[in-house]
């Protein structure tokens, strides 16, 4: 969904000061910033969890492949 068509709602964020004063003597848009950096935060947070909920299945294919070997195993040319 593109940015511009979807509703904003004013959120109360705590910086320093001094940072605040540079980005926006910038020309920085701290929106944007906290929007990109909360959107990549919370994919961040999703791969995380997807991997963590997902670790069983990991693990029992590496153990399979510890003993059996990848199915490619004595077939390979290189």
């Amino acid at each position: 969904m593109a940015r511009g068509s979807v509703q904003r709602k004013p959120t109360n964020v705590s910086a320093r000061p001094d940072l605040i004063a540079e980005a926006k003597s910038l020309g920085i848009n701290l929106s944007q910033v906290f929007e990109s950096a909360v959107e990549q935060s919370v994919k961040d947070a999703k791969r995380e969890r997807w991997v963590e909920e997902n670790r069983p299945a990991f693990d029992s294919y590496d153990s399979y492949v510890e003993r059996h070997g990848v199915f490619s195993t004595g077939k390979r040319m290189f």
